[in-house]
């Protein structure tokens, strides 16, 4: 039986798919970096190789005049990389996108005009209530960095500073160690015939695996305590090398007091760090022996530990040099800004490429992750139940 016959061709008549797809139209930023005014605050959100980049891309970055003088980036450097340079505080703050290292003050937030991007840190537990209800009131899309998580699940920001902090620590423990500021005279290094030093570090995490990995460098003989097994087990294992680990067990922590040199506390809780280190272990400790106390930013792991400033870092106490800066990575401002920078960068051409901060955070889960305000409406379940504020769930606002 012949087909009948059809002005369509067999092709034609079958079934045709089209795949439609949305392209994402590209943003062009206008960012604004003003001074940091906190104490003792020296770090940069973007160095000037950061901007060049930026600027590279079509994005405009409006720097107020001095940003960078703590990191001893001078205005003539980014003015070079192509920033626009102002000593109008006022016109930095009313750019669209704004990026700082600390939290800005309520003084600040006045500046800000209503539905601005803020990126920043946070510090929840310095933070009050009045804070929050100004970025309400102004409608301010916020996110705060050490909440951002990238593809592994980590927080690179907070993961950069730590690493600074640890490597710090074990500097700032051979700086204070010498006879010139009231130690024992001690050398960090394995000198051939002299015993070496031994550092005894309380905790196994970033900030205690910088640590260790700096001390090893020097020559010094370690321990290493933490209440988890696992940290104890990949600090062995990143660090390619067999040395001293212990849970925590007051009968081995007060033993390695009594003999250590230098005694690093970094250890971390959810609200508070716990306190580990009794005014009866210090007091057990050497004479002119040192203690770097990192956790002092969430109260201090160690009894003893009064917070210091950069100014003033060390006090004495029962013979034993206490180092309590709560900004350690400060202390290294250039450093510091360029790991800050390091992790900014990606983010904003990500940002850019996506079409603004709400494209990027539907496709970016570890971006959303970092938000605790959207366009007013708290986002935050942490800020939330701190304050008492009502917040919602980002993914209902988003999609």
């Amino acid at each position: 039986m012949s087909q009948p016959k059809t002005p369509f061709s067999k092709a034609q008549l079958m079934p045709q798919e089209e795949t439609l797809e949305i392209s994402r139209k590209k943003s062009d930023l206008f960012i604004g970096i003003p001074k940091e005014n906190s104490f003792q605050e020296k770090r940069v959100c973007l160095t000037p190789d950061a901007v060049s980049a930026l600027v590279n891309n079509g994005h405009r970055v409006l720097i107020e005049s001095g940003a960078g003088l703590g990191a001893k980036f001078s205005d003539r450097n980014y003015s070079e990389a192509g920033a626009e340079i102002t000593n109008d505080t006022a016109k930095v703050y009313g750019c669209p996108m704004i990026l700082k290292v600390e939290p800005p003050t309520l003084e600040e937030l006045e500046l800000i005009k209503p539905q601005t991007i803020l990126i920043s840190a946070l510090q929840i537990k310095m933070q009050s209530k009045a804070y929050f209800e100004v970025i309400t009131k102004k409608k301010i899309t916020a996110l705060a960095f050490e909440y951002i998580k990238d593809q592994e699940g980590t927080y690179p920001a907070v993961r950069a500073l730590s690493e600074i902090a640890g490597t710090a620590s074990v500097l700032i423990a051979s700086e204070l160690l010498s006879s010139s500021s009231e130690g024992n005279g001690l050398l960090f290094g394995n000198i051939s015939g002299v015993p070496p030093l031994e550092v005894v570090i309380i905790g196994a995490g970033t900030v205690g695996e910088f640590a260790a990995r700096s001390a090893l460098g020097l020559g010094a003989s370690i321990k290493v305590f933490d209440s988890s097994i696992t940290k104890l087990r990949c600090i062995q294992s990143n660090l390619s090398q067999t040395f001293y680990t212990s849970t925590l067990q007051p009968k081995y922590l007060s033993k390695a007091l009594k003999r250590c040199d230098v005694l690093i506390g970094a250890v971390r809780g959810k609200d508070r760090s716990p306190i580990l280190v009794t005014e009866d272990m210090v007091e057990s400790m050497k004479n002119g022996s040192v203690i770097i106390d990192v956790s002092i930013d969430m109260g201090g792991c160690i009894e003893t530990s009064e917070i210091t400033s950069h100014k003033r870092p060390f006090f004495t106490k029962h013979g034993v040099i206490h180092y309590c800066v709560p900004n350690i990575p400060a202390r290294y401002s250039r450093t510091a800004s360029a790991a800050i920078s390091n992790i900014f960068t990606p983010y904003l051409l990500n940002i850019a490429d996506n079409g603004g901060v709400e494209q990027a955070m539907r496709y970016d889960h570890g971006l959303r992750h970092g938000l605790y305000a959207y366009k007013g409406i708290l986002t935050n379940a942490s800020v939330g139940e701190w304050f008492g504020l009502n917040y919602s769930d980002i993914n209902l606002l988003l999609f």
